[in-house]
């Protein structure tokens, strides 16, 4: 893609100009100049014009665009480097972080969100949040295809890669298919699909999945360690056991920074 620097902040380019060239400091009440320019990028980022991988212009291209010195723009790349939002590729200058997790949407089995994190070479851990049992409501009675009155078994977890939460998921599963699960059986991470294979013998399988935009309440703002109302990735999944049973209605709510969906991946191991 063609790199272009201020064209989606022309007011933010206006003020850092103005701000340059009146020499404004923090005491101004406005912050330090490289701040300034910190947000600047930042807005770049969350503009339809970048995606994870994609190379931002160059200090001397946002030095000259917006009239400053490139020590300052080299100051404010690097905080934004280190705080993960950009990464410095050496001579192919500095990218938009890429996404940590790639989730395959096409996988035939469900393999669980540790393993793909496994096989893209992080390091997966998931904390349980809460564990509880309610009759099902009409709506997750229709959609595990069980009685009103029927028992649903629900837990939550934070899922981490290398440390960092990028995802809640909250999974609500039949309780008559699944008895004697408890929190214990969780809490120490383990996979909840490769418990369904090993205790209750299901070889589970994707059916319905649909992705859409959520917003974060201020509790899965905190977990997620994002701005509140943040928009995320929702994926929404129905999960079969091999006989066509309706096992798991999962929710999985995704920080759009750190994730990506593919699709079009072949499973070979579902055959």
């Amino acid at each position: 893609m063609s790199v272009t620097a201020a064209k989606p902040t022309q007011t933010g380019r206006r003020q850092i100009l103005s701000e340059a060239a009146s020499g404004t400091t923090a005491s101004s009440g406005k912050g330090p100049l490289f701040r300034q320019v910190e947000q600047h990028i930042k807005e770049l980022l969350t503009s339809s014009e970048y995606g994870p991988g994609d190379r931002i212009p160059s200090e001397r291209d946002f030095a000259e665009t917006l009239g400053i010195n490139r020590a300052t723009v080299r100051r404010a790349v690097a905080n934004l480097i280190k705080a993960g939002l950009l990464e410095s590729n050496g001579t192919g200058g500095t990218r938009v972080a890429a996404a940590k997790v790639a989730r395959k949407l096409d996988i035939y089995r469900s393999i669980g969100v540790g393993r793909h994190i496994t096989e893209e070479g992080g390091i997966s851990s998931n904390k349980l949040l809460h564990f509880h049992v309610e009759k099902a409501s009409a709506r997750m009675a229709e959609r595990l295809r069980i009685a009103e009155d029927d028992d649903v078994t629900i837990l939550r977890r934070l899922w981490s890669i290398n440390q960092k939460p990028f995802c809640i998921e909250t999974s609500y599963l039949v309780t008559k298919l699944v008895p004697d699960l408890t929190a214990e059986d969780l809490i120490t991470g383990q996979s909840l699909y490769a418990l369904l294979k090993s205790r209750y013998g299901y070889e589970t399988i994707n059916a319905d999945r649909t992705i859409t935009i959520s917003y974060l309440n201020d509790l899965e703002s905190r977990l997620l360690e994002m701005t509140p109302g943040a928009a995320v990735l929702s994926l929404r999944l129905t999960v079969e056991t091999s006989d066509g049973q309706a096992i798991e209605y999962m929710n999985s709510l995704n920080n759009p920074k750190l994730v990506v969906f593919r699709t079009n991946e072949k499973d070979r191991s579902a055959r």
